[in-house]
C-alpha cells in the first residue's frame, strides 16, 4: 500500500444547501439527523420548562 495515497472516505463529494438541509426526508439522510438533533433539543426544553413551572408554583 502507497503511503502517500489518502483515505478519502470521508469526504464530502456533493455538498448539501441550506434549503436542502431543512427539507423533511425520512430514512438515515444528513437532513433526518438535523431534524432529530432539533426535535430532541425541542423535547428537553418542554421537559425542563415545565419542570421548572411546575417546581415554582406548584412546589
Amino acid at each position: 500500500m502507497d503511503s502517500h495515497q489518502e483515505n478519502n472516505s470521508f469526504e464530502v463529494v456533493n455538498p448539501v444547501t441550506r434549503g436542502e438541509l431543512n427539507s423533511w426526508r425520512r430514512g438515515f439522510t444528513p437532513q433526518a439527523e438535523i431534524w432529530n438533533g432539533r426535535m430532541a433539543m425541542f423535547g428537553l426544553f418542554v421537559g425542563i420548562s415545565s419542570l421548572v413551572f411546575v417546581n415554582l408554583f406548584f412546589g
